[in-house]
């Protein structure tokens, strides 16, 4: 991304990203400490990687063997490949309700070794990080923050036609539980009638800016009246070159769902966005795990 790209970005996001200075509970401080929001419904103690450096890889998508090119495409990016994750369940873990009370989670309830990648925001919108997945096939889901997005709606339109979903994470980043219920739901709906125009798809799931809230009853409320079925949470946060963890252990357990963000050299301390995910699947990798796809470990409502 150019500089007067970035420019524009930082302008529409100002207010969101000086917030994410100060977020303890987000990871939204690329390089800073970040504390994981409050354990919540389905969440499980979060286990943490051995502590080296050396760049690893990701999974391939919901259980396929890899292919013949696959290693050199990892080797593009001096990654090595990970084992790929196991077929999606027949029985999903997590099964969404069309009405009602939201679910509230942080990891997923399997036996599969596998974790689950979540970006958030959408600041940085680097055409080589959309180089990156389609060369490694690595499941994301994206939870994106309009106010962030709309000068780029078209930058997300590849990593979504990878196959990767994109969710609801409010229209400017706000403090949710310092909000009226009737602002919680002016943030929550007009960003998701906005991605449900620009993408296609209504998203499913909701992730409120820093974990904040996600517990309270407003904003349960709030969710269910403006369409996505679950808040989802996260267990471990990927900083710049590692990961920080809820559970005094520091490792990854199966189902764990990790938070990263859109980010750039000026958040992360001059590392680019392709290499804090290098880092990040390293991470990953040193552990045993394999990356699989959210929504394949999700039953959806019924129709």
């Amino acid at each position: 991304m150019n500089r007067d790209g970035r420019s524009r970005t930082r302008t529409y996001a100002a207010g969101a990203l000086a917030l994410l200075a100060f977020a303890t509970a987000c990871g939204d401080n690329g390089g800073g400490g970040s504390a994981a929001p409050a354990a919540t419904k389905n969440a499980s103690a979060a286990p943490q990687p051995s502590g080296g450096a050396a760049p690893a890889a990701a999974a391939t998508t919901s259980g396929a063997a890899p292919a013949e090119g696959d290693a050199a495409a990892w080797a593009k990016w001096n990654l090595k490949p990970l084992a790929p994750a196991p077929a999606p369940p027949t029985d999903k873990p997590i099964k969404l309700e069309r009405t009602g009370a939201v679910p509230v989670f942080s990891d997923v309830k399997t036996s599969d070794k596998v974790v689950f990648i979540t970006l958030d925001d959408g600041a940085e919108k680097d055409p080589k990080f959309v180089e990156m997945l389609t060369d490694l096939k690595v499941p994301i889901t994206m939870f994106l923050t309009k106010d962030i997005v709309k000068n780029d709606y078209g930058y997300f339109k590849p990593l979504q036609a990878l196959g990767n979903h994109i969710q609801n994470h409010t229209v400017t980043h706000p403090v949710m539980s310092k909000l009226s219920a009737d602002k919680q739901k002016s943030e929550i709906c007009d960003d998701q009638a906005a991605l449900t125009q620009q993408y296609g798809t209504a998203p499913l799931l909701f992730r409120p800016p820093f974990g904040d809230g996600a517990n309270t009853p407003m904003l349960n409320t709030s969710v269910q009246q403006c369409g996505p079925r679950a808040i989802v949470l996260w267990r471990e946060s990927m900083q710049i070159h590692d990961m920080q963890y809820q559970a005094a252990d520091k490792k990854l357990k199966p189902g764990d769902i990790i938070l990263a963000h859109f980010r750039g050299p000026k958040e992360l301390k001059g590392a680019t966005m392709t290499q804090m995910f290098g880092e990040l699947l390293a991470r990953i990798q040193e552990q045993g795990f394999s990356v699989a796809r959210l929504d394949d470990y999700i039953q959806p409502p019924a129709s």
